[in-house]
């Protein structure tokens, strides 16, 4: 299924995924930024998470905008097997992968943009390698949020797990609303519809 078939319809996303790991010394690093987005779904949404055996993961369900139903998933599995968290969870709700959208960090991306889309590769990201492997498809929603590329002098593991600078870590506080803003959109009037309106906005000083 291409990128313009899925146009055809109103993709409105029933479970949400935030992508990251779940240590405390990962709190905050550019690569649990996913973890970031939904945490700040949570609070706008007055939704508390629990942690849920079942799907390896922590959960959380309320009504977001308009009122409409509102899953949010952080897998406990560790990145790199992300996938096993969120096919549990679409299995215990029965739910089509198509319905499932995955918020995660992205290098090539610069910091204070992000990118919206249907479907798509990993693109080299280990978490949604696992995903694609898990839900036995690329065709669902995707939001990427830029962690910008690695300095010359610094490798590309150490960038990813590291911390945001001082000067990015404004941007990533307007960045995480941004994220937000468009996800209640997706959830209000589909995903089509949110990528329109913010993969062109860019967050700058």
């Amino acid at each position: 299924m291409t990128d313009a078939t899925l146009l055809s319809t109103v993709v409105i996303p029933q479970l949400i995924v935030g992508l990251g790991n779940p240590e405390p010394k990962y709190y905050k690093t550019r690569h649990n930024i996913g973890f970031e987005v939904v945490d700040t779904l949570a609070h706008r949404a007055q939704i508390s998470w629990s942690e849920n055996r079942r799907f390896q993961a922590l959960a959380g369900e309320g009504r977001g905008p308009a009122g409409k139903q509102i899953r949010l998933l952080k897998p406990l599995t560790y990145m790199n097997r992300s996938g096993q968290a969120i096919r549990a969870a679409i299995d215990w709700y029965k739910l089509p992968p198509e319905s499932v959208l995955i918020i995660y960090d992205d290098l090539d991306l610069p910091v204070g943009r992000l990118r919206l889309r249907l479907s798509g590769s990993a693109g080299g990201h280990n978490g949604m390698k696992s995903a694609i492997a898990h839900l036995g498809t690329q065709n669902f929603p995707r939001l990427r949020i830029g962690i910008g590329k690695s300095s010359p002098d610094r490798d590309t593991v150490s960038h990813v797990l590291g911390k945001f600078s001082p000067e990015e870590t404004q941007l990533v506080s307007e960045v995480l609303q941004l994220a937000t803003d468009a996800v209640e959109l997706t959830l209000k009037q589909g995903v089509e519809k949110a990528m329109n309106l913010y993969n062109s906005r860019v967050v700058s000083c």
